[in-house]
């Protein structure tokens, strides 16, 4: 396993245990993170206070990694979630990211998120 796989991994075992110093350790300081659709920032600052989500949800997501690839200094993966309402019931989503690595640390991450309503695929 190469280092920048490694380094995804730590980070969303991170994000799985809502462990702001574990997720902060694997970002550069210029980080830049978009979820597309929803919203863009820069900066560990900016991600820090991002981490807990909207508050419209509690408790770190379940996520789930269906594959991974590596090419040069990009990863991407693609993963299957839940994140637990705090009106009640979750979301479901699946999920494309990609990880834009820079000496063994994510410098950007690009996130494509859909909810699924009704089964895997919709």
């Amino acid at each position: 396993m190469s280092n920048n796989i490694e380094t995804v991994n730590a980070y969303l075992d991170g994000f799985r245990r809502n462990d702001h110093a574990q997720i902060l350790s694997c970002l550069t300081d210029d980080i830049k993170w978009t979820v597309f659709g929803a919203f863009q920032l820069a900066g560990k600052q900016a991600y820090d206070r991002a981490i807990d989500g909207a508050p419209d949800f509690i408790d770190p997501p379940e996520l789930e990694v269906v594959r991974m690839i590596e090419q040069g200094d990009v990863v991407m993966a693609e993963l299957t979630g839940t994140a637990k309402r705090a009106a009640g019931g979750e979301m479901r989503m699946s999920m494309a990211e990609v990880f834009v690595m820079r000496d063994g640390k994510i410098a950007e991450r690009r996130a494509w998120v859909i909810v699924l309503n009704d089964n895997e695929y919709r």
